[in-house]
C-alpha cells in the first residue's frame, strides 16, 4: 500500500480540485461533499478490501491521516 497512489485514487474521488497531496485537509476543500464521503468509501472497500465508515473520515485530518487509518485496519 503505498501514499501516492492513495493520494491519486483519492484524488479521482473529487470533483473540480486543481491537486492535492498527502497534508491537504479534504473536509475543507470547497467541493468537499456528504456525495464525496461515499465515494471515498466506495473505493477503499474496492482497492483495498477495508470497510471504512463516516466515523473513520471525521477522525482524519489530512488524507494521510485517512491513509494511516486503512492501512491498521488491513493490518
Amino acid at each position: 500500500m503505498d501514499l501516492q497512489e492513495f493520494v491519486s485514487k483519492f484524488f479521482d474521488c473529487l470533483d473540480d480540485v486543481p491537486a492535492i497531496d498527502s497534508s491537504t485537509e479534504f473536509k475543507y476543500l470547497d467541493s468537499w461533499s456528504s456525495m464525496n464521503v461515499l465515494l471515498v468509501i466506495a473505493m477503499v472497500d474496492a482497492e483495498y478490501g477495508v470497510q471504512i465508515d463516516g466515523d473513520d473520515i471525521r477522525k482524519a485530518d489530512t488524507i494521510e491521516d485517512l491513509f494511516v487509518r486503512v492501512k491498521e485496519l488491513k493490518g
